[in-house]
């Protein structure tokens, strides 16, 4: 079985936070200068590490949306700037999704071209085992009007010498000839039943129908 392809990216948890944050103060809920909960606080609010917390604080801070001083906790600057980050992320997050189905796209396709070879080379093992089990299982052709040899009898075109196949049956008008002899003629329409000594379709194709 093909090994799946991870395709889900997980979101850091203080790019999480600063994105929670950034919404708040969009939506007016935070108002430009109001000074909001320190590092400590957000680390407890959100259930994280301080460390965590901090670089949250990091990404809001770079992009103007807060300032954070030692002592005087953090200060909202710039609420245009929030609503900005928040449209950046929607449209990244957009891009995730878009990447991560055409990913669980290329995982389905190679599974089922997997499964679909899989199955072919059962097939094949299967006929070859059916065949070395069937001798005399004969091949079948069509007899159309491109055949070299129409209405010539099997014994004129040398068909077991030059072809090394044995004719057993003729199909004609939805009647079966069995054992039709070597002066039976080809006729259009006719399905030609044959065994050969080395299983092999090719030489009669070639010997009625030549490639030009």
């Amino acid at each position: 079985m093909a090994e799946e392809i991870k395709t889900k990216t997980a979101i850091p948890r203080y790019q999480q936070i600063a994105v929670e944050v950034a919404a708040r103060i969009a939506n007016g809920e935070y108002i430009e200068g109001e000074k909001i909960y320190a590092r400590s606080s957000l680390a407890s609010q959100y259930s994280v590490s301080p460390e965590t917390a901090r670089r949250a604080i990091c990404i809001l801070s770079d992009l103007g949306i807060v300032t954070s001083e030692k002592g005087n906790g953090i200060i909202i600057r710039s609420q245009k700037k929030a609503s900005e980050y928040i449209q950046q992320n929607g449209k990244r997050q957009t891009i995730d999704t878009i990447k991560e189905n055409l990913l669980k796209s290329v995982s389905r396709q190679k599974q089922e071209m997997e499964t679909l070879n899989d199955c072919l080379k059962d097939l094949i093992e299967a006929s070859v085992h059916f065949r070395s089990m069937n001798p005399f299982m004969p091949f079948e052709i069509r007899i159309t009007p491109d055949c070299v040899y129409l209405n010539k009898t099997v014994t004129e075109i040398q068909f077991w010498q030059r072809t090394g196949a044995t004719v057993i049956g003729v199909s004609r008008n939805n009647t079966l000839m069995k054992s039709p002899g070597p002066y039976v003629a080809l006729s259009e329409n006719d399905t030609i039943y044959f065994v050969t000594q080395d299983d092999t379709l090719d030489r009669v194709k070639e010997f009625l129908y030549p490639s030009k």
